[in-house]
């Protein structure tokens, strides 16, 4: 049987089509993962939270290793020590701050704004260790990007995303995919991204779409019940001894209304901005990545996930990561031109400028 699935595997690599369209695909369980997983919340609730760095490590371990693109899983390489002296750094400094804001409040105003300054080298230094962690075939990614476009990607755009009241989510998502994506390698090979403006205000209407209807059907039930608020509001009903059991439970679904439409249109915009830009991303100038998530598909899938987990008490949080895991692996691919084998043999013998070595306080995980 290892025979035929190595023949199987080396038929994939070895052909010669011009171009050769391969998706990702995941091989773990939810039964599987379920035993990774409560070791790792029972060891991290006996510690206190410290084993949390090492939880980390094994899930990543467990999640790359069952990503799988041409019969061959990811790996990831980071140690928990390393992760553990990034957290210890980052949580010393929050202390810090909090102490000196009550003790010496203009000493935590400024501390407040040096840590938004170094915000973006945090990134930096995140992305990086976590590209560098990360390998495939032997061959590590890297990940090259500079402080510069970090501000602009991850302070700039959410601040102008968040005054213009969401008009430029577009494009602050645009940086980042551009920022992260274009900066990204794997051994001396250059991914590449750039992705439309226009496409993504696509993906962006439909979800403010979703946000407008949503407010209107809530401002509707308002003005419908505008008297009873209005009676609230000018004191003629007490807030919760004279309020209707029914007026309590329409303020409660209203709340919950609220946030859940801001939810679901977050959802169908992730999906479909992944879309565009892992579909406007190549590798090495030829080889063309692709995402076809269905935005329904995948929102439903994510609310499923947290209803199911919240009615289990989280005891089918991993069934839903591993579910959530596969959907989106099936649904990524990447069209590559020429010889598969001939390419990665080329990148082997290249060797990666990447060394296996890692300062210790490189731990900062901002995920990758």
């Amino acid at each position: 049987m290892v025979v035929a699935e190595t023949a199987s595997m080396q038929g994939a690599l070895t052909q010669s089509a011009p171009d050769n369209f391969h998706r990702l695909s995941f091989t773990g369980s939810g039964k599987e993962y379920f035993g990774i997983w409560i070791v790792n919340v029972l060891l991290t609730i006996i510690t206190l939270g410290i084993y949390s760095a090492w939880a980390k490590v094994r899930r990543n371990r467990y999640f790359y290793g069952n990503t799988v693109l041409l019969g061959r899983g990811f790996e990831y390489h980071a140690n928990g020590k390393q992760i553990l002296i990034g957290r210890v750094i980052v949580f010393a400094y929050l202390i810090f701050y909090n102490v000196m804001l009550n003790v010496v409040p203009i000493a935590g105003v400024i501390l407040a704004l040096l840590l938004v300054v170094f915000v973006p080298w945090l990134v930096v230094r995140g992305l990086r260790f976590s590209a560098r962690v990360t390998s495939y075939r032997n061959v590590r990614f890297d990940f090259v990007g500079g402080v510069g476009g970090a501000f602009l990607a991850f302070i700039v755009g959410p601040v102008i995303a968040a005054l213009t009241l969401g008009i430029l989510v577009p494009l602050a998502s645009r940086w980042s995919y551009r920022y992260i994506g274009s900066n990204l390698r794997y051994g001396q090979r250059a991914f590449a991204t750039d992705p439309l403006l226009g496409a993504i205000y696509k993906s962006w209407f439909l979800s403010a779409s979703i946000i407008i209807a949503g407010l209107a059907i809530i401002a509707f039930v308002g003005f419908l019940n505008l008297a009873v608020i209005m009676a609230l509001f000018d004191g003629s009903v007490e807030p919760m001894g004279g309020m209707p059991l029914s007026m309590i439970g329409l303020f409660v679904l209203g709340y919950i209304a609220f946030f859940a439409i801001f939810g679901v249109a977050a959802l169908f915009y992730r999906a479909g901005v992944r879309n565009v830009a892992w579909s406007a991303t190549t590798f090495d100038g030829k080889h063309q990545l692709t995402s076809d998530l269905s935005r329904g598909r995948y929102a439903w899938i994510a609310i499923t996930n947290l209803i199911v987990t919240i009615i289990t008490l989280g005891l089918m949080r991993p069934w839903a990561a591993v579910r959530m895991a596969r959907y989106v692996n099936e649904h990524t691919g990447v069209h590559f031109e020429g010889n598969v084998g001939e390419m990665f043999d080329r990148i082997a013998q290249e060797g990666s400028a990447v060394g296996a070595e890692f300062m210790e306080f490189e731990g900062f995980d901002f995920g990758f």
